[in-house]
């Protein structure tokens, strides 16, 4: 293994690197807590076409030489957003009030297996965040054991939990992490 570089990718550049990274998410979102199959893979990259064109859209890239070995990315949460709406206990309105400009949202960081405990999570989610001019960051995780060393990570980083998420009626319940900037 060599030394892994991180790639930032903004807006429409981000967009055209969904097949770099998507084999690192098919890869690590079958492991459990998740289980992903075929169909939660396609469903993904759906989703990741729509999120590309989001405004403040960013999305980082770690290599060890050609190799994918890690991403995150994530976007400014609009003012019409619904993703406070999704809390078990609501937050008072001047919390989840959003200007497009207020926070960034994480949606995903993920590193893969043989790479991990080397510290690339931590570059992912600097490089990510670094020169961001919002107030605060927000992110869910899934609270379950097999998740602990990524729960580890986000209350090192500063992250604290705000409430629980339940975004659609079959999907896993998340915590719901802010850091504030």
């Amino acid at each position: 293994m060599r030394e892994v570089t991180l790639e930032r990718y903004a807006g429409p550049e981000a967009a055209g690197q969904l097949d770099a990274f998507l084999p690192a998410y098919e890869e690590v979102y079958a492991e459990p807590p998740y289980r992903e199959g075929p169909q939660d893979v396609a469903e993904f990259a759906d989703r990741y076409r729509t999120q590309a064109g989001r405004p403040g859209m960013r999305l980082v890239i770690a290599r060890d030489a050609e190799e994918v070995v890690g991403f995150t990315f994530g976007y400014l949460l609009p003012p019409d957003t619904g993703w406070w709406n999704n809390l078990l206990e609501p937050l008072p309105a001047e919390f989840t009030r959003e200007s497009g400009e207020r926070t960034f949202v994480v949606i995903e960081l993920a590193v893969r297996k043989p790479w991990r405990r080397r510290g690339i999570a931590a570059g992912l989610h600097r490089t990510l965040l670094d020169g961001l001019n919002t107030t605060r960051v927000t992110l869910t995780m899934r609270p379950e054991p097999e998740a602990a060393p990524a729960q580890s990570a986000y209350a090192a980083w500063g992250y604290r939990k705000v409430g629980v998420s339940h975004p659609w009626e079959d999907a896993p319940y998340y915590d719901a992490m802010v850091l504030d900037l």
